[in-house]
């Protein structure tokens, strides 16, 4: 992994918040197979500051950062209240034309395990899905979670038969540009490689209330991988 430079990954900052723009395959906190994460990372920029939320490992995107433990407590009870406006953007397969479609079932999730559906076991969990555009076998769909569950777009997409591109735990699968490049070839001693090496989904936008009152809302530009996808299904989708 590249070495990442905190102040660059920053969105948005005053005195009592930081928003970045969380680049994919980094965990957002202590990680048993890296020693780098968001936290430390963002205590070697402010050694007082709180993470307020996670967001997965290969996810990217809008992650908001407490600059003292009042404003982390403060921003904590909103999402608590579910009073963060939190946006998220994925690319699923198949063609799907999602307007304000509600998924509104319970997801369980096993320590070490994939979460799943569950009706006996599961915590309640709700998702409101909106396409963007579609693509001949793709579609970019707009998801703004109500609840927080562990991995919940992930579980509710693949519920409704909308898996996520490359979100290989929940039912999707790797995206090669041959599928939709006609004529596409590889180099004679290569083997042609996913265009987006982990499951296709980022945190686009985040809105919340700061500590005094002012509405803050943050837009994530797509990482290099999501726009490089995105190019070629314009191009070529």
């Amino acid at each position: 992994m590249a070495r990442i430079k905190f102040k660059d990954t920053i969105l948005y900052e005053d005195a009592d918040y930081i928003v970045i723009n969380k680049p994919p395959f980094i965990s957002s906190l202590e990680d048993r197979s890296s020693s780098i994460n968001i936290l430390s990372l963002a205590r070697g920029y402010d050694d007082q500051v709180h993470l307020c939320h996670r967001l997965d490992k290969e996810t990217s995107g809008c992650l908001i950062i407490a600059r003292n433990e009042d404003v982390y407590r403060h921003t904590s009870l909103q999402f608590q209240e579910r009073k963060v406006n939190k946006q998220y953007q994925a690319l699923v397969e198949g063609v799907h034309g999602f307007k304000e479609h509600s998924v509104n079932v319970p997801i369980y999730y096993r320590s070490g395990g994939d979460a799943r559906i569950d009706f006996r076991q599961g915590k309640p969990a709700q998702t409101y899905f909106n396409t963007l555009k579609a693509y001949r076998d793709y579609t970019l769909v707009e998801a703004n979670p109500v609840t927080g569950r562990l991995h919940q777009i992930r579980v509710h997409l693949a519920h409704i038969r909308a898996p996520i591109v490359g979100d290989l735990n929940y039912g999707g699968r790797l995206f090669y540009l041959s599928s939709i490049k006609h004529k596409y070839k590889t180099g004679k001693f290569e083997n042609e490689q996913p265009l987006i090496k982990r499951f296709a989904l980022h945190a686009s936008a985040i809105g919340f209330h700061a500590i005094d009152g002012k509405e803050i809302e943050v837009l994530a530009p797509f990482p290099k991988d999501f726009g490089a996808l995105i190019r070629q299904l314009e191009k070529y989708g």
